[in-house]
């Protein structure tokens, strides 16, 4: 690389992680004068409280990064324009998709770092922090009754309960049906299922079982009944930021498996899995953004550059929130609702790349 890359590489990555270091530390304030008051209350271990701030800041450098690059490219790009040391690049007989380079391989470089935190480093601190969350912050939160749950848990049987409470470990209106390919072969019902942890076993209150047979059918029923049934009651009932503590592959793995049990939860799996490579490819299109942006020497100054790089980053985030939800709560597809923040901005990247060429 000439001397033109290594000098707006290091000012790009730099920035970047500057802006890191700055924000996190501000984040930690914040989130700290929140729940001091829980922390205190419930005596949580000093060396805990560590943990859970390491947690929280792998992830929220991971969900925020984006912004944080876009405003650093914003920053140095506009310092660089109010110098006039982009008038005298291009005035040398550097183009401007030649200026571009740099940022791109700065850019190259962000992604894959992204990739690695998002795919592997950022679900376990994910899971640290939701847990650490939920058991010291939020008790009781994760504990919420399930209603209306049907799943398959193999490939012959299928359970259905009208709720489930995962803090008594008890279910309502449970049933069970096995099947020999497409078959009925027998069904369970029982009024109360509970799960005894001491031995695995299962309580069936107000027993029945249908054995179906070629002539005649075979009820069995029992005021109760103690015996083992083919799932593990905390399956069903997932913590709700489980996705987010899996990496990539086991990611994949249980969305497989969510889907032969007939999931509600689905699309809300799918979009966390989306967006571990939607997010570490939109350093490419704000990357690109921020240099059509800011690379105008504006009479306002660099504060004009920062604002409308605000604006354009919070409508971006909007985006993605907006879709998000709308993937997790309806039938929207998971993939369009992910990309499209991307999509859009690759579009406005083309439109004004072409302008601050002109």
């Amino acid at each position: 690389m000439k001397i033109l890359d290594w000098y707006i590489l290091k000012r790009y990555l730099g920035t970047f992680f500057l802006m890191l270091l700055l924000f996190i530390p501000i984040g930690i304030t914040v989130n700290l004068a929140e729940k001091i008051d829980k922390i205190l209350e419930n005596e949580v271990p000093f060396i805990e409280v560590a943990f859970y701030y390491l947690d929280f800041t792998i992830y929220f450098a991971n969900l925020l990064f984006p912004l944080f690059l876009f405003l650093s490219v914003i920053w140095f790009t506009s310092k660089l324009a109010n110098n006039t040391e982009i008038i005298a690049f291009l005035s040398s007989g550097v183009s401007f998709y030649r200026f571009l380079r740099p940022y791109l391989i700065g850019a190259t470089i962000v992604c894959g770092f992204a990739l690695v935190l998002s795919m592997y480093l950022a679900p376990k601190a994910s899971k640290g922090f939701n847990e650490f969350k939920y058991e010291y912050l939020k008790k009781g939160a994760q504990t919420q009754e399930t209603n209306d749950v049907y799943r398959q848990i193999n490939d012959d049987e299928y359970i259905y309960a009208s709720h489930f409470q995962p803090r008594t470990k008890t279910a309502r209106n449970f049933t069970l049906e096995h099947f020999d390919g497409n078959e009925l072969k027998f069904k369970i019902s029982a009024s109360r299922l509970k799960y005894n942890e001491e031995d695995s076993t299962y309580t069936l209150s107000v027993f029945d079982k249908r054995i179906i047979g070629e002539n005649e059918d075979e009820i069995i029923h029992k005021t109760s009944v103690d015996t083992i049934l083919p799932f593990d009651f905390d399956e069903l009932t997932p913590e709700n930021y489980i996705a987010e503590t899996l990496n990539y592959t086991e990611l994949n793995e249980f969305i497989e498996k969510e889907r032969r049990r007939g999931s509600g939860n689905i699309n809300r799996y799918l979009v966390v899995a989306y967006k571990r490579w939607s997010i570490p490819v939109s350093a490419f299109i704000l990357t690109i953004i921020a240099v059509a942006v800011s690379s105008i020497k504006r009479r306002g100054g660099m504060g004009v550059n920062l604002a409308l790089g605000i604006t354009l980053a919070f409508v971006f985030i909007f985006f993605d929130k907006v879709f998000g939800t709308m993937a997790e709560q309806s039938t929207f597809p998971p993939l369009v609702a992910v990309w499209f923040p991307n999509i859009s901005f690759g579009i406005l990247a083309i439109y004004l790349l072409f302008k601050a060429k002109r």
